[in-house]
């Protein structure tokens, strides 16, 4: 199956979410201490042969992490994602991005730092009931840990 792309806009390549302006690498540089440990286990197609992106930009927005072969996006919400404006924002995003075929995970900040191993596992079992839709991984399948 062909990979589903969706462009961004490059206008808004250094704005983050809430009209905050902060450039991509200073994003990746100022991670939240679950968003590393996802990162860790992500990386180098750890999570089932696939590749994944951390704070892509999709349409007008950042994601967290983004895996493209299967189109989908993956939040950890800290504790910005609590108050009010913040939760109408991502309902927002999110809405607008299902409406160009990226599909959403979201788990909070505490869950990833406290159970990584059950993240890791609904994201492996995700891909598995959804992985016939989209393109293969370029590497070798391998169980979740």
């Amino acid at each position: 199956m062909e990979e589903h792309i969706v462009h961004y806009n490059p206008k808004l390549k250094g704005r983050f979410s809430f009209g905050e302006a902060l450039p991509t690498r200073q994003l990746r540089n100022c991670m939240t201490q679950g968003e590393i440990i996802l990162w860790q286990r992500l990386k180098q197609s750890q999570m089932q042969g696939y590749d994944y992106d951390r704070q892509k930009h999709i349409d007008q927005f950042n994601v967290d992490f983004s895996c493209k072969a299967l189109a989908l996006a993956i939040e950890v919400d800290g504790p910005i994602h609590d108050s009010k404006a913040a939760k109408v924002y991502d309902a927002e995003r999110q809405a607008r991005l299902d409406g160009l075929g990226i599909r959403f995970l979201r788990f909070s900040d505490d869950e990833v730092r406290t159970h990584p191993n059950a993240v890791c596992q609904k994201i492996a079992r995700w891909i598995i009931q959804h992985r016939s839709s989209s393109t293969p991984p370029a590497t070798p399948v391998t169980p979740p840990e």
